[in-house]
């Protein structure tokens, strides 16, 4: 059988350029390594939060915004500092992406059928001056159905284009090895799987049954990133970021291994930004895990008290929701790699949310009766169960009795009630006042300015000690791996590039494993919802780029 295209990598991106391709009528041969019931790999985990720019629901909560902002924002983010070597596709991938968001993203998305939730969220705020990191409005748009309900459209029309014959999609080939001619990539080489019933998610078998080699004028890697590697992530840690963490849990199944890298570095891919990487500072033990080390991001709202492990408050911007890079560093400047949220059962009512579609069932089965039910007393079903089970929370009546908690948790004694009791004093001490000079105080005032985050999303600035809030809780929150920010570098058609900057011939590269385009379109930071949009974009960059370059 002859295929114009094999995709390696059955996640978002993967599809996302299968459908391009289809779409024109070209023959794919789809590979994965695990089983069908993981097709669409992380992005069917996931919130399904993607960045929008000047988009109608911004504009009916009453935000203003224009690419112009974006894109200084953008700019103050990514921190791009290798402009005329790795970062110079990666430059030019963002602001096409900052375009693509504040242009045709949204109608496409909803051609296929894809809706958002009407509140938009404020996602990494920075927390700095107008021109530093952060999203200077909100602009986190969730996809209606989560993770699943972004993938559904791809996934509908990978199994038509199957019906037309146009899709060979094979699950449990593993590629080992890029096939070569002359320098030219011509196909793939690699071993069959045993066949795995596990569930989406679940470690599968790596027993070898048998080998494939499969060619085809052109090979597009879509392959993921590092996030369940974590020997590579620690290999590649930045010193600025101080020492790898010695424990850590995974936000990403086992798969995602980064195995493509190497591989196609092998046949002359150049990977640029490896030290770039982008891992959460809020991660909790899953009570119910689906893989090895299975964490859960909590998505704060700007009020909890932040402490590191001896119980010191953490200073501006390291404050919840608003720089996640800068928090990481503060806490392994520390010399502990886990740190500490203190606050009141009407903060975890109103301020927690669990990050992944299987936490939020209401958004990710659609439905609005169970959405509504979010604004009654108690905490969201998802957030109560790992209260109720989780092994990081701890509830208490006072603060003597939570600290108390908090070290046998942890049985390193580190933690001092009365210190901590004078800080969260000051603390409440400054709501005395309609001012005051506690940034986190008059963050969490501004943040109420913002209809979203009133009606939904911030608590009414209250008195932490005060125990008609109670009672008091504490979480402690593990460093939680996640994306590789850096990649294969590629050209805006998604070609995969050599260290003179030549490409590849017929080697092509998408998603996280291009650094979601150019080998690191974030730079050093992400805005967030560009996790998702940057599969989207790189994989539909790529597979026109494919349809272009094989018409010549």
């Amino acid at each position: 059988m002859k295929f114009d295209v094999i995709v390696v990598g059955a996640g978002l991106a993967g599809l996302v350029a299968t459908a391009e391709l289809t779409d024109q009528g070209k023959r794919v041969l789809l590979l994965d390594q695990e089983p069908e019931s993981s097709l669409g790999g992380q992005a069917w985990w996931s919130f399904g939060g993607l960045f929008l720019v000047d988009s109608p629901e911004q504009r009916r909560m009453g935000i203003k915004d224009t690419t112009d902002l974006a894109w200084q924002d953008w700019l103050g983010t990514a921190g791009f500092d290798r402009d005329a070597d790795e970062d110079y596709w990666a430059i030019k991938w963002a602001e096409a992406y900052v375009d693509f968001a504040a242009g045709e993203k949204r109608e496409w998305l909803r051609s296929l059928g894809v809706r958002f939730f009407p509140v938009v969220g404020w996602a990494e705020r920075g927390g700095q001056l107008a021109e530093g990191h952060g999203n200077s409005v909100p602009r986190f748009h969730i996809v209606w159905g989560t993770g699943p309900g972004l993938v559904a459209p791809f996934e509908k029309k990978l199994r038509a284009a199957i019906q037309k014959d146009l899709v060979d999609y094979l699950p449990r080939h593993q590629v080992d090895e890029l096939l070569t001619n002359n320098g030219t990539v011509i196909g793939v080489k690699g071993s069959i799987l045993e066949e795995s019933s596990v569930d989406r998610g679940e470690a599968s078998s790596r027993k070898v049954v048998d080998q494939f080699e499969f060619q085809a004028e052109t090979v597009l890697v879509s392959s993921g990133g590092i996030g369940a590697n974590f020997d590579l992530i620690r290999k590649n840690w930045p010193s600025r970021l101080g020492n790898p963490p010695k424990h850590m849990i995974s936000g990403v199944p086992d798969h995602v291994d980064g195995r493509m890298l190497a591989i196609s570095e092998k046949v002359g891919g150049r990977i640029v930004n490896r030290d770039r990487m982008w891992h959460y500072t809020e991660g909790i033990k899953n009570y119910n895990s689906v893989w090895a080390r299975h964490g859960i991001r909590i998505l704060p709202g700007p009020s909890s008290i932040w402490l590191d492990a001896r119980g010191n408050r953490f200073k501006a911007p390291n404050l919840p929701g608003f720089d996640t890079l800068s928090t990481l560093k503060a806490i392994m400047s520390t010399g502990y790699d886990y740190s500490w949220f203190i606050l009141t059962q009407k903060i975890i009512e109103r301020e927690f949310a669990l990050s992944g579609s299987e936490q939020n069932p209401d958004l990710t089965g659609k439905s609005i009766k169970k959405i509504l039910s979010r604004v009654l007393p108690g905490a969201p079903g998802p957030v109560q169960a790992f209260m109720d089970k989780g092994e990081d929370f701890v509830v208490a009546n006072n603060l003597e009795d939570l600290v108390k908690g908090m070290n046998d948790l942890t049985e390193e004694n580190l933690l001092h009630a009365s210190h901590i009791e004078r800080q969260i004093q000051a603390r409440d001490r400054a709501l005395e006042n309609k001012f005051t000079k506690d940034v986190q105080v008059t963050a969490l005032r501004g943040a109420r300015q913002y209809r979203g985050d009133r009606l939904i999303r911030v608590a009414k600035p209250h008195k932490i000690l005060d125990k008609k809030n109670g009672p008091l809780v504490a979480v402690r929150l593990h460093i939680l791996s996640r994306k590789t920010l850096g990649g294969l570098q590629t050209d805006l058609s998604g070609r995969v590039l050599k260290d003179n900057g030549e490409r590849v011939p017929g080697l092509y590269a998408a998603g996280e494993v291009s650094g979601f385009g150019g080998g690191g379109v974030h730079g050093y930071r992400s805005l967030e919802g560009t996790f998702l949009g940057g599969c989207l974009f790189s994989g539909r960059q790529a597979g026109q780029g494919i349809v272009t370059d094989l018409s010549q």
